[in-house]
């Protein structure tokens, strides 16, 4: 068994979780402030996303020195403190690790653009002109070509993302060389492990415009294990938006000594419409959500671990995008915290889900923070697309939906900051905060504590089989968990409106672990089940 395997992890956006010094942007010190909230509510690591040194073209994501700290942010000695502090709680720190790309303003692509000759040249990929053209047809993440031409040196580049994201070559043993040193400097300081940045990408062949999962990925994982992760017991999260379970079982198999776990995406891309991008959308059915997250729960036995997460820093506020952030509320938000926690995997906590945060919807382009958001609105607006059209589906699906200041209470900027946010705080900060969730034993930060007490307390949670149980109506997700003789039935109704379950079976049950409604009982031969109800019975 592995530390990680009960674990619970919780995603700190460090800009935006709690500024220490008044200049609108959060920070380390910040987070230590922050601590003893996060014991309370019984995580075992925080996953921090970048604090790294970055001109901050994407949000940390673009990093130009992976051994110093971003300066709005703290020092080097701030972030000892946290570690230091976090481990006092028995709280680890895992570290955001992007190693795709750096900046452009990383001294490794300065050299690099200098000259052809440079020895940092080949950090990178450069490419000729193709009939005075980009070498070839790939396109950036973040819209046009994934090439930029130099004109000193009148070769390309390739950025996967943001043209200030050159693309490291990984084919160069030497630049893998410095990815290894750079990590044992983290794990020597006593970091919980690493999430990794789209890593499934660092295995690309350009040429053949092949990015994601290419055939040498895997030799590079199996490197990196042997280098620096599996020297130490720690937890590693590779996002990997194309992963299938066969693929995520490449990654996660223990005998291939690669990651512990990934993050999969398949569940995320229920509301697009097929071969679109993420931005068309289309509603959510129920039944293929069943179908997918219980594919992955089933799927890699032992040859894998799930990741279990409905948010994070790119994705929008789930109960804002599958639930009910009005007149359900906290019974939605209560409702995929129970679906989700009594899964088997381990679990992730984006900062704010905990107290039912939020999407903010915004009228205009000049209140959008996120470049990718800024990209598509240009792109779609020259090419014909109403503005109405676009600002409906950044608000339904940009990143700034999740990366608002966290709301800790009912005073001015949601007390984030004394000064001035660097985004727009959500208005309904005045109910939705730390302070409201925790004078009310019965709010939404109570009920995700009383899931990670579950989880730490019963084995079924962590090690238990999955069943669907496929004989229930579309909008209602339910499913057992069996673990020796133990078995616990887990229900949640997916819907604004009432629904009818007859599992006759199940019979009435007198033993409820969790709800999100009053019950002491639960009688399966004709149960009606109240809008985004949901709870666990040990049958």
């Amino acid at each position: 068994m592995k530390w990680w395997q009960t674990a619970v992890i919780y995603q700190v956006y460090p800009r935006s979780f709690q500024d220490s010094d008044g200049d609108g942007i959060g920070d380390l010190k910040g987070i230590i402030q922050r601590l003893d909230y996060l014991e309370k509510l019984g995580i075992t690591a925080i996953w921090l996303s970048p604090v790294f040194q970055s001109p901050n073209d994407d949000n940390g994501y673009d990093i130009s020195d992976y051994q110093a700290i971003m300066t709005e942010f703290g020092t080097m000695d701030d972030m000892d403190e946290l570690i230091e502090q976090a481990d006092q709680r028995n709280i680890k720190i895992i570290m955001d690790l992007v190693v795709n790309h750096t900046s452009d303003e990383h001294k490794w692509f300065v050299e690099s653009r200098k000259s052809k000759d440079n020895p940092y040249r080949d950090y990178y990929v450069w490419r000729d002109p193709i009939n005075g053209e980009e070498p070839n047809s790939m396109r950036s993440t973040f819209s046009g070509s994934a090439w930029d031409y130099d004109e000193e040196s009148g070769q390309y580049f390739l950025h996967l993302f943001s043209k200030r994201q050159p693309d490291l070559n990984w084919e160069n043993e030497k630049v893998r060389q410095e990815v290894w040193d750079m990590m044992n400097f983290w794990l020597h300081k006593g970091v919980g492990g690493f999430r990794m940045d789209v890593i499934d990408l660092v295995g690309k062949i350009p040429d053949e415009e092949i990015t994601g999962n290419g055939p040498k990925l895997h030799d590079y994982l199996q490197e990196m294990y042997r280098e620096t992760i599996g020297k130490y017991d720690v937890l590693t999260v590779g996002e990997t938006w194309g992963a299938t379970p066969e693929i995520a079982k490449l990654y996660s198999d223990p005998k291939r000594n690669e990651l512990s776990m990934v993050f999969q995406f398949e569940h995320i891309g229920l509301d697009q419409e097929n071969g679109k991008e993420k931005w068309d959308l289309k509603a959510l059915e129920v039944n293929e959500l069943k179908q997918v997250l219980s594919k992955w729960q089933t799927a890699l036995g032992n040859e894998g671990w799930n990741s279990l997460f409905w948010n994070n820093h790119d994705l929008p506020r789930i109960v804002s995008r599958w639930g009910n952030d009005s007149t359900y509320h906290a019974e939605s938000a209560k409702m995929f915290a129970i679906l989700l926690h009594l899964m088997k995997g381990t679990p992730y906590i984006y900062q704010g889900e905990e107290i039912g945060m939020t999407n903010y919807p915004v009228s205009d382009i000049s209140e959008i923070n996120d470049i990718e958001s800024v990209n598509m609105y240009h792109e779609r607006l020259a090419i014909g697309y109403e503005k109405k059209e676009i600002l409906a589906s950044i608000n339904a699906k940009g990143r700034d939906n999740a990366r608002t200041p966290m709301q800790w209470e009912n005073t001015e900027n949601a007390g984030f900051t004394t000064g001035s946010p660097w985004l727009h705080v959500n208005p309904n900060y005045r109910g939705i905060n730390v302070k409201a969730n925790l004078a009310d034993s019965n709010s939404i930060f109570f009920c995700y504590q009383r899931l990670i007490e579950l989880r730490k307390e019963n084995p079924i949670v962590v090690w238990g089989d999955f069943e669907l149980v496929s004989d229930v109506p579309e909008q209602v997700f339910m499913y057992l968990r069996k673990y020796e003789d133990d078995t616990w039935a887990v229900v949640a109704n997916f819907g604004a409106e009432e629904t009818t379950l007859r599992l006759p079976d199940l019979g009435q049950i007198d033993d409820v672990i969790i709800s999100n409604y009053e019950r002491t009982s639960v009688n399966f031969n004709q149960l009606t089940l109240n809008p985004y109800e949901a709870f666990a019975v040990k049958v």
